[in-house]
């Protein structure tokens, strides 16, 4: 007798969101300089990548998504990464707050990215 496959039984290999972006070519530009890899785009989808960490940005806004949209990037060294932004951050007037430490156990920082993304960037205390 052959046992049901269920899901626990199946390997995933990654899961991606997908960005919004009001000015397609202005964000892949933001990206870039934050140190991102574009590592393909068409007219619609670009992908990027950070060490093992990548999402996609689409060629899609709508500002209700983009406001209430969050990604969260886990680095090692969350002030070296603060530091490292601010240039890109004051060229792009975008927000972003200084790190501090949370009681849910992170220390991080927000950015908001051109679109209204916010991105909390932190590593674990």
């Amino acid at each position: 007798m052959m046992r049901a496959m269920t899901a626990q039984h199946l390997r995933s290999v990654e899961a991606k969101a997908f960005v919004p972006a009001k000015d397609f070519v202005l964000a892949q530009r933001f990206y870039q300089e934050l140190g991102f890899t574009m590592e393909w785009a068409n007219d619609e989808v670009a992908q990027f990548r950070h060490g093992p960490c990548s999402f996609l940005l689409q060629n899609f806004y709508r500002a209700e998504l983009a406001d209430n949209f969050m990604m969260h990037l886990q680095v090692e060294d969350v002030d070296r990464w603060w530091a490292a932004l601010q240039p890109v951050v004051l060229r792009h007037g975008v927000r972003c707050e200084a790190p501090s430490d949370k009681p849910w156990g992170m220390r991080d920082f927000a950015m908001v990215d051109p679109s209204g993304v916010l991105w909390r960037i932190g590593q674990t205390l």
